[in-house]
């Protein structure tokens, strides 16, 4: 089955919708889908609750979309870099749920596994554990954690086959397969595209069951978030 689509924009066409919940990968800038958040952007879709890591910055990123208002609530678990989403925290304007970036991780892995809840030991006895259930295993409390799922989820990935075979390149992996799992409907946004069995199975980090389209941006702009050069003597 091919999976490959022309552009961002198709990619997302009849996909996305206002008051849908949407899960984006990357970390920071690194291993962000630029284009297809564009595309969400340019589709007009509102009330979104995004769950991503963070939100960008003000004019890269997932900030495009708190440029225009369209998030009305952000599960991230760093939210700073971004002026309009202080502003509009601040402001009453959007709603966020903090969560420990572990946490996040493993609620959308579990979420895409099936797995409703899950116990940890982070955040106990801190403002995360506010109003959930706790237990006490081998002496040590538990909080109990709901999992994630979204209606689409936005992924980064270095290379793809036709038949959405993933390939991560280094730290630009990140959030992205645990988004791509927890995504009812998950749509790829990759550098290179090669033909179904090029990419050796032992290679292969995410399986194509979990990729419904693809999209190709061969030349990403990558931006780096925080650009540190040594200082001249």
């Amino acid at each position: 089955m091919n999976k490959w689509v022309a552009s961002a924009a198709e990619a997302l066409d009849g996909i996305v919708a206002d008051g849908q919940t949407v899960a984006v990968g990357g970390f920071g800038l690194c291993g962000i889908p630029e284009a297809l958040i564009d595309a969400l952007k340019d589709a007009g879709v509102k009330n979104l609750t995004c769950i991503s890591n963070n939100a960008g910055v003000d004019d890269f990123g997932l900030g495009k979309l708190m440029q225009t208002k369209q998030i009305k609530k952000m599960i991230s678990s760093y939210v700073g870099e971004n002026k309009e989403f202080e502003r509009q925290y601040l402001s009453g304007e959007l709603e966020v749920e903090l969560t420990p970036q572990g946490t996040l991780a493993e609620k959308l892995r579990s979420g895409g596994a099936g797995i409703p809840a899950f116990y940890t030991r982070t955040g106990v006895g801190t403002l995360i554990a506010e109003g959930k259930e706790s237990r006490i295993f081998e002496g040590q409390e538990y909080i109990l954690e709901d999992t994630l799922t979204a209606d689409v989820a936005l992924v980064k990935a270095y290379k793809a086959d036709k038949a959405g075979n993933l390939v991560f390149r280094k730290t630009a992996r990140n959030f992205n397969p645990e988004c791509a799992v927890a995504g009812k409907f998950t749509v790829v946004e990759v550098e290179q595209i090669v033909e179904i069995g090029e990419i050796d199975p032992d290679e292969t980090h995410l399986p194509g069951i979990y990729v419904n389209r693809i999209i190709v941006n061969a030349t990403p702009e990558k931006r780096i978030e925080q650009m540190t050069l040594k200082a001249e003597a």
